[in-house]
């Protein structure tokens, strides 16, 4: 069986899960007096399992590392109170379309950045990938619990009705994987790559041509020619998922050293939930956090060095300090948008510059 029918078989199985989906929401709809087909919550009787529908980002051989042992663990711990059923990317709903979806209760709760998922709220640009912001995977966690990120986050998700922002945790870096080298900046000029929303505003200043897709599409993207290449991860995920087998090229330097991903849920549906079923979720989130934190350090290393699939390429230094210079003027204008977001990226000037003056291992 080639790649493309695997790949036209697993669309299939998509749009038939979407559609029993879609039936089973229009069924509760006519048990709910008033509710509408999609809009239609759960209702949780009494003494009965608590059911959720989670959806994340990630398509299904990177949700194996990034979310689903945290939820396994969770519904074994929950022993019969609640059960989360995980879907994976685009499964049910477009991730264009996540934010809204748990908005109206059509799903329970969503692992993503905030900038996919379109969520309304001025700090959703930097969700994913904010360029040259991040440079180890640790930023995330101590910019979130020791500089005050957290709090940002939860005044401007409080000021959006129906969605409770639960917790971040970082991700891997944002490398460019491809099917031709990249050795210089001229390189990336015309390129159409798949990446996030606001790392693709960012790119079009040194001319790539950012390009959005479902995410089981890209790799068969790849192969047509529609596109050239991704800049939407690290080497660890570009052998996990397949995109490794269908590009000949990694550029080792990159444009943040880690993703910022988060979790939400239903507002309606976490405040249903007794308070020992909420502890249980936060510490089955912050079991994910950890997981993926040494899972992509080792990965990125150990790809690197040993993997045989895709040849590394570089940059030269004084070459890519022209990008990191251009993404301080991009700060500058993110900044301007509302107190809120210039208040964030002062924090990231702020904490960058302390890491710079505390010397190695925080910066090199």
């Amino acid at each position: 069986m080639t790649k493309k029918t695997q790949k036209a078989l697993r669309a299939r199985k998509v749009r038939g899960s979407r559609r029993a989906f879609l039936k089973q929401a229009g069924a509760a709809s006519i048990a709910a007096a008033g509710a509408t087909a999609l809009g239609a919550p759960y209702v949780h009787g009494q003494n009965k399992t608590i059911r959720w529908r989670l959806q994340t980002y990630a398509g299904p051989a990177l949700a194996e590392n990034v979310i689903k042992p945290s939820i396994e663990k969770f519904n074994k711990i929950a022993n019969g109170e609640m059960v989360i059923e995980l879907f994976t990317a685009d499964q049910l709903v477009p991730t264009g379309e996540l934010f809204r979806a748990m908005q109206k209760g059509t799903i329970d709760a969503v692992q993503s950045d905030d900038d996919s998922i379109n969520a309304p709220v001025d700090v959703s640009v930097f969700g994913g990938y904010f360029p040259f912001a991040l440079r180890y995977s640790l930023d995330v966690p101590a910019l979130f619990h020791e500089w005050g990120l957290d709090k940002i986050w939860q005044e401007a998700y409080g000021e959006v009705e129906g969605v409770t922002w639960l917790s971040a945790g970082a991700w891997d870096p944002c490398h460019f994987n491809t099917k031709k080298p990249i050795r210089s900046l001229e390189d990336l000029k015309g390129l159409r790559v798949f990446t996030f929303p606001t790392a693709g505003k960012f790119l079009k200043r040194f001319g790539v041509v950012p390009v959005t897709l479902p995410w089981e599409d890209v790799e068969v993207a790849v192969q047509t020619g529609e596109l050239d290449g991704i800049a939407w991860s690290g080497i660890t995920e570009d052998y996990t998922v397949g995109w490794a087998d269908v590009t000949d090229y990694f550029l080792t330097n990159n444009i943040s050293g880690a993703w910022i991903g988060s979790y939400f849920a239903n507002s309606e549906r976490w405040n249903e939930l007794p308070d020992h079923l909420k502890t249980l979720f936060k510490v089955c989130m912050d079991s994910s956090h950890y997981h993926r934190l040494y899972w992509y350090w080792a990965g990125e290393a150990k790809l690197r060095v040993n993997g045989k699939k895709l040849k590394l390429t570089t940059i030269p230094a004084d070459e890519w300090a022209k990008v990191e210079a251009e993404a301080q003027k991009f700060w500058d204008e993110i900044a301007a948008k509302s107190p809120r977001t210039k208040k964030v990226v002062e924090i990231f000037r702020k904490y960058n510059e302390t890491m710079q003056k505390a010397g190695p291992p925080y910066r090199y």
